[in-house]
């Protein structure tokens, strides 16, 4: 999960500049996005990720081990590694977009918190993207205890990043 977890601090630390939805805005009249999903964060984010994915991957093959647990790679050519990694820190971001959008529709402002989606929205982004595209390797790596483990710490884990970020002044909220 390193390629879906830091993409989006990094989207918030890099980004800033062109928005993505160009500040359109719906029928609504409200923003598609806002503000905070920028082209230079979603390209800054996508690339840690896919870079983190990449040193996860080496690791996985020099067998190293900690606490007697080792990495799986992301597949056992460089495509389908690479096509799994970039499911992950890609589809993290998007599921954090469409959270995003879901939170404009339903006049949420940017920040606003919105318990469990804020933290699961782009755990979801990155699963269903990489089911799609590496249905095999997804079914093999989460199994329905990685799943539910991941499901618990993942918000703990997302609670604690954004008070670091908020105390650091990289955030403007804590949630």
């Amino acid at each position: 999960m390193v390629p879906a977890y830091l993409p989006s601090p990094f989207a918030a630390l890099l980004g800033g500049g062109r928005p993505i939805d160009g500040k359109r805005t719906m029928v609504d009249g409200r923003r598609i996005l806002g503000d905070g999903k920028t082209i230079r964060g979603f390209v800054a984010g996508s690339l840690i990720g896919i870079v983190a994915g990449i040193l996860q991957t080496w690791i996985a093959f020099t067998q190293i081990e900690f606490m007697g647990i080792r990495l799986p790679p992301f597949g056992f050519t460089i495509p389908d590694v690479l096509i799994t990694i970039a499911a992950l820190s890609i589809g993290s971001l998007l599921g954090d977009m469409a959270m995003s959008f879901v939170k404009r529709r339903i006049n949420l402002k940017r920040g606003a918190p919105l318990p469990v989606a804020d933290q699961l929205d782009f755990v979801a982004g990155a699963w269903i993207l990489t089911y799609l595209v590496s249905p095999q390797w997804f079914v093999a790596n989460f199994t329905l205890n990685i799943i539910i483990v991941l499901l618990i710490l993942t918000p703990l884990l997302h609670i604690g990043t954004n008070i670091i970020g908020y105390i650091l002044g990289i955030k403007k909220e804590p949630w």
